[in-house]
């Protein structure tokens, strides 16, 4: 596949901060069996991560801002660009030696997504996609499931956790998915979720209470896989709300249609 020089500085950029995550990775498996544990080192991995990339990607285009998860928002002169990060998507996955984490960057010009990465430095799996251009794996050209029925499909979904989230809202959501659907999935990673989806091997995901950096390269993936994006209330906004829901064209508006159905009066 022919890369753009862009696309191109989006993937070293990748590769490099893959490169010291792995080795951070290793490190926090040994410290699990610590009495201090490992949630300082991971700390310490995601923020050198996303140095790394800033670097790299500011030194390729210096005029162009900067929205990462872990550091203030750096505001660009070119006005029109913008790169957005997620150094460890997965954090608490990296955090308990799972290896199931990515780097995501993705690259918006005048407010629409024109290029996205999205890489697993634990299994050398590596998605991009530039804006007409088609979604990748590696080399292989990727392809949304054609499933048309939620009763056959696998659907990923991100769970809300301590703190954060409408957890009634979510069980609900997930009562009703349950009761339509072959199998729910979640793996804890969103960027890998979408990434996921582009290549077939969720039919489908949602998830609320989303950041930019989260879904970001995902959407692009999803769309240049031939699939559809929605937010969560069938809206065509996800980055600006800040949910989710994919699939092809049916599925997602299957999944929409679920997710909004009333609960039944007892």
């Amino acid at each position: 596949m022919a890369r753009s020089a862009l696309l191109n500085v989006m993937v070293q950029a990748a590769f490099k901060a893959g490169k010291s995550l792995a080795r951070d990775f290793g490190e926090v498996q040994n410290l699990q069996v610590s009495l201090k544990g490992p949630g300082d080192y991971v700390s310490q991995a995601d923020r050198k991560a996303e140095r790394i990339i800033r670097e790299e990607l500011l030194k390729a285009r210096p005029t162009y801002g900067f929205l990462g998860e872990e550091g203030e928002e750096i505001k660009g002169t070119d006005g029109a660009h913008r790169w957005i990060v997620d150094p460890l998507d997965g954090t608490t996955n990296f955090l308990h030696g799972i290896p199931h984490f990515a780097v995501s960057i993705a690259l918006e010009r005048q407010g629409e997504i024109v290029g996205g990465v999205v890489f697993n430095p634990a299994t050398d799996e590596l998605y991009t996609a530039e804006r007409g251009g088609g979604a990748f794996l590696n080399d292989r050209r990727l392809r949304v499931g054609a499933r048309r029925a939620l009763s056959d499909a696998v659907i990923a979904t991100g769970t809300p956790h301590l703190g954060r989230g409408n957890h009634g809202k979510y069980l609900i959501e997930l009562r009703h998915v349950m009761g339509e659907t072959a199998g729910i999935r979640r793996f804890g990673a969103a960027a890998l979720d979408l990434a996921y989806v582009a290549a077939g091997r969720f039919d489908g995901f949602w998830e609320r209470d989303l950041s930019a950096w989260d879904i970001a390269a995902g959407i692009l993936l999803i769309r240049e896989a031939g699939g559809w994006v929605m937010d969560a209330d069938g809206g065509s906004k996800p980055l600006e709300d800040g949910s989710v829901v994919c699939g092809n064209e049916y599925m997602a508006k299957a999944l929409v249609e679920v997710i909004h159905r009333p609960v039944p009066a007892r």
